[in-house]
């Protein structure tokens, strides 16, 4: 930091002086020069205590000697003593406001610093007049003034703001950054900076359990994942089964046990195995570049990644793209986001919301409040990400915001800040997001897979599918040690949700989720799995007919596409279709409409490739009930479709 600090010094120092004759300064008084000369040798050592102090007898020697103002200007502004750097800038300017119209400029970013947005306006128009202004420069100071202008504005309309510290079960006097949490919101990860010293990064993963609706004390997530080396920026999919994060190779430390490296920074990833994770992989040079890849973000849907790279071809110097998963596991090529997303600046600390159409992110290159503010950018139905917006005030405030994570309702926001009554450091904030930025609703379904005869635990595959477009929307796999799942489900949609595994009988279930308003109430289910055994039975809960008629509807061709598939695959295997009504109306006519429907499905089945001689249909009217015909729902839980293995 002070290297830099200490160039752009000299840069605006040799700009300064080349106003002036060769050899001379704003001051005649040898004495003063000689005393400044050798507090810039000063600060060049890092020595800032000397280099202030020479300053100071330098402006001692003549009162209106400029450069010593200068300097202790930038001295303060390395100390984050802004006021005083202002007030260095500003005795500077009164001396001669035209000495070098660049002070105004640097007056100007350093006022942006304490949120002085009416002050720094001025002092950046100033700038501009400055002729044969450098065409960068100009293109710097447009933003700076398009900030003041926003912020100005922002104030004047604050957005509901009421941040509250996570808690010390969470945060500690170490820093804590980049939050992730599981789609049922009972897990909770983030990074933690570990550090022995001020100088030594340590940085590893926190996990914390959820228990009676509070957060428990979190515990370092276990070797293998946390190493000697650093892991930041985790992200999670819906359903915690898989861990993505970042990890950049150490030059001393290497990449760490068991891990190789593409570029600086690559994104890993892991697999939880029952109630503990797998080894690590790179996500590979599909993904990863020779470049810098982190901060991913994985969507719900489990097709997207999300993350920040400083490849070549952006529009800043750091980015945000998107790689898709094909259906054969493999990545596609990163796609960037395009310019309303990205900006010439740098973009950051990127989120994808579990309505998947809501992108969170934070950049200094798009008009806000100064430094870092966090933007939204809401995906059209073409696929199109929308212009950022910005949070606005005080979410933004001059101050740097960052790590920002939605919660999978949509309700909450957390994020890292250093403000004042914290545990020490970066601490972990939640506030309640107010309703203009939130994400779309969303709930899901929990439970766990099992052998419906061993009760043993499976990890099944998951599709969920849109029944009106016959898309995928989600792919899942259950854990393979314990079998438990969780599918996201996005609501004004119905699904159909199908679960299958080699040597058992698919499982299908609906969601309709069109008139859904209260998403407070998750779906929880177990999943008993049938093995392909002469008897056994499954509902087809997702074949629809119109009422009181046989024919199919344009949704339950995703269904019986799936029966199709499954018998293909089990070529031996022969089935019965039986089709069952309630109790209401006449029992012949129910018998009839019973046998018809059934028919309906056969007739698929052939046409679509089945030979007709491992099927057989049945309708059985009313006679095989499944409940009481005692209620509306339990009727219309009796009017089904089922198929029976009669032989393997």
């Amino acid at each position: 930091m002070k290297k830099k600090i200490i160039l752009f010094f000299f840069l605006i120092s040799a700009t300064t002086f080349a106003q002036l004759p060769p050899g001379q300064y704003s001051s005649t008084n040898k004495k003063a020069i000689s005393i400044f000369e050798d507090a810039v040798k000063e600060y060049s050592k890092g020595n800032d205590d000397k280099a202030k102090e020479g300053s100071l007898k330098a402006i001692e020697r003549d009162a209106n000697f400029i450069e010593p103002h200068l300097l202790l200007a930038e001295i303060c502004e390395t100390r984050n003593e802004i006021q005083n750097s202002i007030d260095e800038y500003v005795k500077a300017i009164s001396i001669n406001p035209k000495f070098n119209l660049s002070n105004f400029y640097n007056l100007a970013t350093v006022e942006m610093r304490l949120g002085k947005y009416e002050d720094a306006r001025k002092d950046f128009q100033a700038f501009l007049k400055k002729p044969n202004i450098n065409p960068d420069s100009k293109d710097k100071t447009e933003l700076q003034l398009d900030n003041c202008n926003f912020a100005i504005e922002a104030m004047k309309h604050p957005v509901p703001f009421e941040p509250k510290n996570m808690g010390e079960t969470i945060n500690s006097n170490l820093d804590e950054y980049f939050p992730a949490v599981t789609a049922d919101e009972q897990t909770f990860l983030y990074t933690r900076n570990n550090r022995t010293n001020e100088v030594h990064l340590q940085e590893d993963f926190m996990i914390s359990k959820k228990a009676n609706d509070a957060w428990q004390k979190s515990q370092l997530i276990g070797y293998g994942i946390n190493t000697p080396g650093n892991e930041g920026a985790p992200t999670l999919s819906a359903d915690g089964q898989l861990l993505f994060f970042t990890v950049c190779v150490d030059k001393a430390e290497g990449w760490g046990p068991g891990r190789k490296g593409i570029g600086a920074c690559d994104i890993f990833y892991t697999e939880k195995v029952g109630n503990g994770w797998s080894k690590t992989f790179n996500l590979g040079n599909a993904v990863n570049s020779k470049f810098r890849e982190t901060q991913p973000s994985f969507s719900a849907d489990g097709k997207h990644i999300y993350f920040v790279s400083n490849r070549p071809g952006g529009f800043g110097m750091h980015d945000i793209y998107e790689a898709t998963l094909n259906d054969n596991g493999s990545w596609e090529h990163p796609v960037n986001l395009g310019s309303r997303v990205n900006s010439p600046g740098d973009e950051e600390s990127v989120c994808i919301s579990t309505d998947g159409r809501s992108l969170y992110f934070g950049s200094n290159g798009h008009a806000g409040m100064g430094g870092y503010d966090i933007y939204v950018s809401r995906m059209d139905d073409n696929g199109i990400w929308g212009a950022a917006r910005n949070l606005g005030y005080p979410i933004n405030t001059y101050l740097d915001d960052h790590s920002l994570l939605v919660n999978p309702a949509g309700n909450l926001a957390y994020f890292a800040s250093k403000r004042p009554g914290g545990f020490g450091g970066l601490d972990l904030y939640q506030f309640e997001l107010y309703d203009d930025v939130r994400p779309g609703k969303i709930t899901y379904v929990k439970g766990k897979v099992y052998d419906a005869k061993t009760k043993a635990p499976l990890g099944a595959h998951f599709e969920l599918i849109d029944l009106e477009s016959t898309k995928t929307i989600i792919t899942s796999d259950a854990n393979s040690g314990n079998g438990e799942f969780l599918v996201t489900l996005p609501i004004n949609k119905n699904y159909a949700l199908n679960v299958s595994m080699a040597g058992y009988l698919f499982y299908s279930e609906n969601f309709s989720l069109k008139e859904m308003l209260d998403v407070s109430k998750p779906f929880l289910m177990d999943v008993p799995m049938q093995p392909i055994d002469t008897g056994n039975v499954v509902e087809l809960k997702n074949i629809f007919f119109e009422t009181a008629k046989f024919d199919l509807k344009p949704e339950s061709k995703t269904e019986l596409n799936k029966l199709v598939s499954f018998l293909i695959l089990n070529k031996t295997l022969r089935i019965e279709l039986s089709g069952h009504t309630d109790n209401v109306g006449d029992k012949k006519m129910n018998f009839t409409l019973s046998q018809n429907r059934a028919k309906a499905v056969y007739d698929y089945l052939i046409i679509n490739g089945i030979d007709a001689k491992r099927l057989a249909y049945k309708g059985y009217g009313d006679t095989k009930p499944k409940v009481k015909n005692d209620t509306d729902e339990n009727r219309a839980m009796n009017r089904r479709t089922e198929f029976k293995v009669m032989g393997k």
